[in-house]
């Protein structure tokens, strides 16, 4: 699904953010210096942040005023926000319904989702009792379950070890695949930019620029880059 940023204007507490571009689909990272505004980006696009002006596009349909749950967008951040209480399978259930109340046919799909992320046999398991690669697998598990179209990630495997977070990010580009989703992901980190993206929007200086070629753009970095990059 394509993404519009149309004439975007971010503000908060002092800062500002513009953006005018277009996604369109596969797998796009979000990289640039911190405290440049990108998480404030995907806020703004999956809804919890209004801009000051501007539009939010999905598939061409304006989403500019709709709530957060009814657009169609899964975000997913570094805290897996799980219910240490609950089970694998009851903090997956959630994201199918918050009452828990499943049919038959939404607890097989409970189930296959366990199993797509690697947690077969965990579906009794609590939260204290994964590692924090496992406890990860439920959230995204948990994320695809709502099915929507567009899966964002904000650094959220920033915590894992590189093997980790490499099987990690491995893990999502297959699903994204499967699912034909649209993959914006958060990463302070080029490699992981690399690995798991074909595009990137450099967010610094004020600006979401438009979507370049990740090798192109991390080979051939502007200033604001260079300088977060250490290059």
């Amino acid at each position: 699904m394509d993404i519009k940023l149309e004439k975007l204007l971010i503000r908060q507490q002092g800062f500002s953010l513009v953006a005018d571009l277009v996604i369109t689909g596969g797998s796009t990272a979000i990289i640039g210096p911190s405290g440049g505004g990108k998480s404030t980006l995907l806020l703004a696009i999956a809804g919890f942040v209004e801009p000051a002006r501007g539009k939010v596009l999905f598939g061409g349909a304006d989403f500019t005023k709709t709530p957060p749950a009814e657009r169609p967008v899964t975000l997913l951040f570094q805290e897996h926000n799980l219910f240490p209480h609950l089970t694998v399978w009851q903090n997956t259930a959630l994201g199918v319904r918050p009452s828990l109340r499943l049919s038959s046919e939404e607890k097989e799909w409970v189930g296959a989702a366990i199993a797509e992320v690697g947690l077969h046999g965990m579906a009794e398991r609590l939260p204290s009792e994964l590692s924090g690669g496992q406890r990860q697998r439920v959230a995204l598990a948990r994320a695809l379950l709502r099915d929507k179209p567009v899966l964002m990630l904000d650094e959220p495997f920033a915590a894992l070890g590189p093997a980790l977070r490499f099987e990690m990010l491995d893990l999502v580009a297959r699903i994204r695949e499967e699912h034909d989703a649209t993959l914006l992901l958060v990463t302070h980190n080029p490699e992981d930019a690399r690995r798991i993206a074909d595009k990137a929007v450099l967010v610094a200086d004020g600006v979401a620029e438009a979507p370049r070629n990740t090798g192109t753009l991390l080979d051939n970095p502007p200033p604001a880059l260079a300088a977060y990059l250490g290059t």
